[in-house]
């Protein structure tokens, strides 16, 4: 997927228009369309604007994976996670661990 494609991805899956992407980051509407065309590539700058306004890391929008990993609330929980005492990490992971397996179970049957 290439930076547009992202970006209009990310945009849509928040049901937002360019208008509103662009009032959120500060950039106009028609050059976010730009973007989304791959007609134009922003600064730096500017991708980390679009990408605090769709709340995805610019990683994600500047890298050469597919996938969007992490949204930044998620990330923002992890580094939370990784600052707790060692004892309250590991349960936290337990827990959690053993939700996913419950959902993941859940979702087969």
């Amino acid at each position: 997927m290439t930076f547009g494609q992202k970006i209009a991805f990310s945009r849509k899956e928040k049901k937002m228009s360019q208008a509103e992407l662009g009032k959120l980051s500060g950039i106009n509407g028609d050059i976010i369309g730009k973007y989304e065309r791959d007609e134009m590539k922003p600064s730096i700058e500017t991708a980390r604007k679009l990408s605090d306004a769709l709340e995805v890391s610019l990683d994600y929008l500047v890298g050469d994976r597919d996938l969007k990993v992490l949204d930044k609330k998620t990330l923002q929980r992890l580094e939370d996670i990784g600052k707790l005492p060692d004892m309250d990490r590991q349960n936290i992971f337990y827990t959690l661990d053993n939700l996913i397996k419950a959902a993941k179970l859940k979702a087969i049957q």
